[in-house]
């Protein structure tokens, strides 16, 4: 206990954090591996145990002991018994069942506990997947099954640790380069090599699944080339679309010594397989035919089985005919829930997931965590920002009124009505072009993001800034990208498909003028869009544009909660306030 701790642990497994306490930052950072800001007003936030935080900090080697000396080290009051208790329980459970194979290649699930291995057992949602007991703590169990396996056991409250090892796919020589096909040096950073390393697990079956943590710009294209050259084997990477898919083709080739023909794309465009196969997810759930009842819906579609979900996917042989040996997910958060049913059925490969969050709006986290693998590394993205590793980030919401006339239409309208009525506010153009001119200096670089393509196009009219959506071609997509990248662009305009997986480390200022509802992911890869560091040492600037008083603000204060467990502090600036967004950086230093 301490007098001066900042935080108040509750008996709901709920930490109240006061953000104007000295300890503050320093109370943040403890208990952010182990749990989820869940409220951030003013002066109090709230965060949140969950089971699966725990099984995520235990996967990662925190202990109970940590975690209860972290909770004591920062509390004001004595942590509450049933807490302590909830802590020890679930943190001990992971681990506690395992997975393995036996000499004959059975898969074995098998305890240390009998009695909780035999009621475990005999739990419904397992007991299908029991074929044989061989004495009380020890069960042959379905070896196709393993996927289904580890689903249920983390939904019956038992995470398994999968030790049941990897197949060896065919192998593939990868070595990284010193010295790019540019000519820049070339070396990983030490928490890149670190978090390859801990991944990899010098090849045990203690390594092998899980995913990577850590803020865009700060180089996870990188992890997966330093793990591709540990494993030394053939690869099926698969990335949210066909431009992330070749950056990354790009990033290989300049990286490694592998060659273009051995990097092939698969795509809607291209329909290549190579030692190293880059795909997207959308090629993957990609349906042969069309529904034939054109009344059935998506839950519909999702109540097939596994054998009709592989029938039903044109390129499941993809996944199926390939000997690879490593799989990775880029953009992990962002998985589609066929995919997640095709992993069901990889779970002997080895599979690398990165992504920025663990926050999945579809609150399929427990998904990821048993079919991708836990948490295995991770570092807040302030440290990364105090190195210098990713740029440092002025983040802003700045809000406007609604005019008489369309405040009175948004107070008549329906709900879904009301939020697109509040994104699409007028007034926010006024807000852009002021900050266009505040930004305007030669090495400015101005993404603007939004969500609706109608108010996207209005703008682009009206500022004369190219846009980017989803109906764009990759041919203009690239064009645009690369003239943004060497400066004859300095403006650029892009729908959601900006949210990731685009390169654009000049990219120093980003409007968002419209978003996703409360997505805390979506706000966490926008800022990443200006994340990486630049040239000239320079700071990134975020701003989002909010109408006041409407729903879109309430969304707004969700939207920002994991960058505020990152450490992030948002400046809300009104329209007394607009003037700084004209003024010179020369004019807020002297007036500071």
């Amino acid at each position: 206990m301490n007098p001066n701790g900042a935080i108040i642990v509750q008996s709901n497994l709920e930490i109240m954090v006061e953000v104007d306490s000295p300890s503050y930052e320093a109370a943040r950072d403890a208990i952010a591996p182990f749990t989820e800001l869940v409220k951030s007003p003013e002066h109090l936030h709230t965060y949140k145990i969950s089971h699966l935080s725990l099984w995520n900090a235990a996967a990662t080697g925190l202990r109970a002991p940590d975690v209860l000396e972290r909770l004591e080290s920062q509390s004001r009051y004595p942590i509450p018994q049933s807490v302590i208790t909830e802590i020890e329980d679930y943190m001990a459970r992971y681990g506690l069942l395992r997975l393995k194979k036996d000499d004959c290649g059975n898969l074995i699930m098998e305890s240390d506990d009998k009695i909780m291995f035999v009621e475990i057992c005999k739990l419904p949602e397992v007991a299908e997947y029991v074929k044989e007991f061989i004495d009380d703590t020890h069960a042959i169990m379905d070896g196709e099954r393993r996927g289904h396996i580890k689903m249920a056991l983390t939904n019956a409250g038992f995470p398994v640790e999968d030790l049941a090892g990897y197949t060896v796919g065919d192998p593939l020589p990868i070595n990284l380069r010193k010295t790019t096909l540019s000519g820049k040096a070339f070396e990983l950073r030490d928490y890149q090599k670190e978090a390859a390393q801990i991944f990899y697990a010098s090849g045990s079956e203690k390594g092998g699944s899980g995913v990577i943590v850590l803020p865009c710009g700060s180089g996870k294209t990188v992890i997966g080339l330093a793990t591709m050259a540990l494993i030394q084997t053939k690869t099926l990477i698969l990335t949210p679309n066909i431009s992330a898919s070749r950056q990354w083709i790009r990033e290989i080739c300049d990286k490694t010594d592998l060659t273009i023909d051995q990097v092939k794309e698969y795509s809607g465009e291209v329909k290549e397989i190579g030692p190293v196969t880059v795909a997207t997810y959308q090629i993957l759930t990609q349906r042969k035919r069309v529904k034939k009842d054109e009344n059935a819906n998506e839950t519909e579609e999702l109540e097939l089985s596994d054998e009709e979900v592989k029938k039903e996917l044109a390129n499941f042989p993809l996944f199926s005919q390939e000997k690879w040996g490593l799989m990775i997910y880029d953009e992990v958060h962002l998985l589609p829930a066929p995919v997640f049913r095709l992993s069901t059925e990889m779970q002997a490969t080895r599979r690398l997931g990165l992504t920025a969050t663990l926050v999945r709006e579809d609150h399929k986290e427990t998904e990821v965590f048993s079919l991708i693998g836990p948490k295995k590394y991770d570092i807040p993205w302030r440290i990364l920002e105090a190195q210098g590793w990713i740029a440092t980030a002025d983040c802003n919401e700045i809000r406007i009124p609604m005019e008489a006339e369309l405040k009175m239409k948004y107070a008549l309208a329906p709900i879904r009505e009301k939020i697109t009525l509040a994104s699409t506010n007028p007034e926010k153009t006024d807000i852009v072009e002021r900050l266009l001119k505040h930004f305007d200096k030669p090495d400015d670089r101005v993404l603007i993001i939004g969500q609706y393509i109608d108010q996207l196009e209005a703008l682009s009219e009206d500022l004369q800034i190219p846009l980017i959506t989803g109906k764009t071609p990759n041919k203009e997509r690239e064009r645009l990208y690369a003239a943004f990248r060497d400066g004859s662009q300095k403006n650029l305009m892009v729908s959601k498909v900006g949210n990731f997986a685009i390169d654009l480390p000049d990219a120093n200022v980003l409007i968002q003028v419209s978003g996703t509802f409360g997505s805390r992911q979506e706000e966490a890869q926008r800022l990443g869009r200006v994340l990486r560091p630049k040239s000239d040492g320079g700071a990134a600037h975020f701003y989002s544009i909010v109408t006041q008083d409407s729903k879109e603000q309430e969304f707004a204060m969700n939207r920002q909660l994991f960058l505020t467990e990152q450490g992030y502090a948002y400046k809300i600036i009104k329209r007394g306030d607009w003037d700084i967004l004209c003024r010179s950086p020369e004019e807020l230093a002297a007036r500071q």
